[in-house]
């Protein structure tokens, strides 16, 4: 087994959510996943709206099939790109744990707010 192979369930997750952020990190890729949310496009259609080559849009669309972003389906020399949300639920999931910092970090700032001086009549109508 090579140090890049996943050993155990917690780990093969790991390595599926380091692709998925990988993948997300890239702004091309970004906008492909827009463009397929709602529905399936043909790689020539997704590469009509970016300047770079089709091959270009080719290779950012394998990092988003690896990642799991992406399912793409080959017809003879057409292929489909679906957008799959498994991995960006559990991206998701992942971001989620780390609500519970920011969600107290807003209510100590509401509460600073709160009990801070208040403004008077007279700072109000400056």
């Amino acid at each position: 087994m090579t140090q890049a192979e996943p050993a155990n369930v917690t780990d093969i997750a790991e390595h599926r959510l380091d692709a998925v952020f990988s993948a997300l990190s890239d702004p091309v890729r970004r906008a492909i996943l827009e463009m397929i949310a709602d529905r399936e496009l043909l790689v020539s259609e997704i590469a009509s709206a970016f300047d770079i080559s089709l091959q270009a849009v080719s290779r950012h669309i394998q990092v988003l099939v690896r990642a799991g972003l992406v399912q793409q389906q080959r017809s003879g020399r057409i292929s489909r790109c679906r957008i799959e949300t498994g991995p960006l639920y559990d991206a998701a999931v992942w971001l989620n744990r780390y609500t519970q910092y920011w969600q107290d970090q807003f209510d100590l700032l509401a509460t600073l707010l709160d009990t801070g001086p208040q403004p008077t009549r007279e700072e109000n109508s400056s």
